[in-house]
């Protein structure tokens, strides 16, 4: 049978149609290609993504693009600090026709949702994404409603230095699988942004690569790669060492630890590869493990911080 008629799809097929995901995000976001393959790879292990960076680097844009792509229904929310948990999830009402209350849903029943400037929310509305983000469904007056599959939370915030921010609380940062950064893009490149053509219209123009049922395949896919006895050893080692830090006490969870592990099949997989090699575990360690830990040392950046962690531990 063909891949179009059942979702399944060969090693192959993998592959290309990942690559053609790629290309054609590298075509909207320029020079970002590492950050657009982590972004892929947090959707696939079926994680959620949290992008942390100044306003008008194109953290929406991202999103919304990684939408289009995948072929996944969309729903943006602006959270501001009068955002209650019941304009996210929905709110029953009573209806006077049927003398019954009638739960209408939210904008959180999409497939992947943006959750704009998640800090400047309170941490009342922040905590009503918990369960969302790990179960995938809402409870409400003692009713389960699950969320669409595939389901994938994209939330931007800007630095907390920013005036009018919450800071996500631990419990909030440990449901992003990974947090990334775009940063500012050359010259050349900002350039050719002024020159060309708008974001918006690129994406509207731009036609689905994947059907929801080929990427809920290839997430399923993803922890079938192999990971060997000795690749575990390495992860394991690294997460000890983060808890033998003292500037990153406690250091990383088990829940981290198996983060890390999805993460890096998933990198794995983007790059054609059947099992996990320990160059996949550096490539995504710094995105899915510095956010969860609670840093004390300032004097150097995240990535530094994970590059010196990652240079510490011997790969066996």
């Amino acid at each position: 049978m063909s891949q179009e008629n059942t979702g399944a799809v060969n090693p192959a097929e993998n592959l290309a149609l990942l690559n053609k995901a790629l290309e054609t995000l590298n075509r909207i976001i320029l020079d970002k290609d590492r950050q657009l393959r982590l972004a892929v790879a947090c959707l696939l292990a079926r994680g959620h993504l949290l992008i942390e960076d100044m306003p008008g680097v194109g953290k929406t844009t991202l999103a919304h693009a990684l939408a289009r792509i995948m072929g996944l229904s969309y729903q943006r929310i602006q959270f501001t600090s009068d955002l209650l948990p019941a304009d996210i999830l929905g709110a029953s009402i009573f209806e006077q026709d049927s003398q019954r209350f009638r739960f209408h849903k939210g904008p959180v029943f999409t497939q992947l949702m943006l959750a704009d400037e998640i800090n400047r929310a309170t941490p009342k509305t922040q905590s009503a994404l918990l369960e969302v983000m790990e179960e995938h469904q809402v409870t409400a007056d003692g009713e389960t409603y699950p969320l669409p599959e595939p389901f994938f939370v994209v939330g931007t915030q800007n630095p907390t230095s920013h005036i009018g921010t919450f800071p996500l609380p631990e419990s909030q940062l440990d449901r992003f699988l990974m947090r990334i950064s775009l940063g500012f893009p050359g010259q050349a490149l900002e350039r050719e942004l002024l020159r060309g053509n708008d974001r918006r219209e690129m994406i509207a123009e731009t036609a689905p690569v994947l059907k929801t049922e080929q990427l809920l395949a290839l997430q399923k896919l993803v922890p079938g790669v192999h990971v060997s006895p000795a690749l575990l050893d390495y992860l394991q080692a690294l997460v000890l060492h983060t808890r033998q830090l003292p500037q990153l006490a406690p250091g990383m969870s088990p829940r981290a630890a198996i983060a890390l592990m999805r993460a890096a099949q998933a990198w794995a997989m983007i790059h054609g590869e059947s099992a996990v090699l320990p160059e996949h575990v550096q490539a995504v360690f710094p995105g899915v493990a510095m956010h969860r830990m609670a840093v004390t040392d300032y004097s150097a950046s995240p990535d530094e911080q994970a590059r010196a962690i990652i240079e510490a531990v011997a790969i066996p």
